[in-house]
C-alpha cells in the first residue's frame, strides 16, 4: 500500500526545484563536462544523480559491491522499471549506458544523455545493432564501464521479460566481467511501487506526476556476483544473469519452466 499522496503544493515546490536541478545539469555539461578530465565526469554526473534522486523523494539503498574506482572493463545488465533507473545507477556509480535512440529525442534528458555517453542504438535494424556491438566492445577494451537493460524495454517492477542476448557478444570478445544488477521500488510496507515504474503508453509527463505525487519512494539496487564472459555464448550469459536477477527479486524465472503440484514441469493434468 502506497502512502498518503504529497498536496499540490509540495508537488509545485519539487517541480520548481526539478527545473532548478535540470537547469544545472544543462549548464554543467555544456560548461564544464567538455573539459573535465574522466574522473571528475564521474564525479559530477553521480552526484547529480544522487541530487536529483533526493529531491524526487527517491531513498537509495545498495546492497552487495557496486562498481568503483578500481572496476574496468565491466558490463552492468539490470531489470528494467522506471526512467529513473539510469539515475539510480548512476547514483552508485556512472556507467557509459546503451539506450534506445527514441531516448535522445527526449527534451532535456536526451540531450544529457548524449553528452554523458550515452550509446544509441537504432532497435530492429540488425545492421545496428552489430555496429553498436563494436563500439561496446571497444568501449570495454578500453576500460569502460558499460550498463544496459537486457528486457529491451520497461514493466511495471512485478515480473520481468526475457532478457535479449544481442547486446552480451562485447562482453564475451573482449572477455569482461558481466555485473547483473536487481533493482526495484518499494512502498513502505514492502510491497512493488508501480507508481515509480514507466511504461507501456504512459507518457514521461504522467510518470513525473506518479512520481513527485508520492512522499517517499524506497528503491534498492542489488549489486549481485560477478560473471566471467570467458568461453561462454551470450545465450548462456544471457540465461545466467536473467536466472540471478529473477531469483534476488523473487520473480518468476521467464525461461524456467513452471512445475505442476506433483513436481513435474509440464505435466498435464
Amino acid at each position: 500500500m502506497s502512502a498518503r499522496p504529497t498536496s499540490r503544493l509540495v508537488r509545485v515546490w519539487r517541480m520548481l526545484r526539478l527545473a532548478l536541478h535540470i537547469l544545472r545539469g544543462l549548464l554543467t555539461a555544456a560548461i564544464v563536462l567538455p573539459w573535465s578530465t574522466p574522473r571528475v565526469r564521474l564525479v559530477l554526473t553521480r552526484e547529480w544523480s544522487r541530487s536529483l534522486l533526493s529531491l524526487l523523494g527517491v531513498r537509495l539503498t545498495i546492497r552487495g559491491t557496486p562498481l568503483n574506482e578500481n572496476s574496468h572493463k565491466a558490463m552492468v545488465v539490470a531489470n528494467h522499471v522506471s526512467w529513473l533507473d539510469i539515475y539510480l545507477l548512476n547514483a552508485a556509480w556512472p556507467a557509459r549506458f546503451v539506450s534506445k535512440a527514441e531516448v535522445r529525442t527526449w527534451p532535456v534528458f536526451g540531450w544529457l544523455a548524449e553528452v554523458t555517453g550515452t550509446l544509441f542504438l537504432e532497435r530492429g535494424k540488425r545492421r545496428d545493432t552489430a555496429r553498436i556491438n563494436n563500439v561496446i566492445t571497444t568501449a570495454l577494451n578500453q576500460g569502460d564501464c558499460v550498463a544496459f537493460f537486457p528486457e529491451g524495454t520497461t514493466t511495471d517492477g512485478t515480473h520481468l521479460r526475457p532478457f535479449l542476448a544481442s547486446l552480451l557478444q562485447p562482453a564475451i570478445d573482449a572477455e569482461a566481467e558481466l555485473r547483473p544488477v536487481a533493482l526495484r521500488y518499494l512502498n513502505n510496507d514492502d510491497s512493488i511501487n508501480t507508481l515509480a515504474a514507466y511504461y507501456d503508453e504512459m507518457s514521461m509527463m504522467d510518470s513525473l506526476r506518479n512520481i513527485l505525487a508520492q512522499r517517499e519512494i524506497r528503491a534498492e539496487l542489488h549489486f549481485l556476483e560477478p560473471i566471467a564472459c570467458a568461453h561462454k555464448t551470450r545465450r548462456e550469459l544471457a540465461r545466467q544473469s536473467e536466472a540471478a536477477i529473477s531469483s534476488a527479486l523473487s520473480l518468476a524465472n521467464p525461461h524456467k519452466t513452471p512445475e505442476t503440484p506433483d513436481g513435474h514441469p509440464g505435466a498435464a493434468h
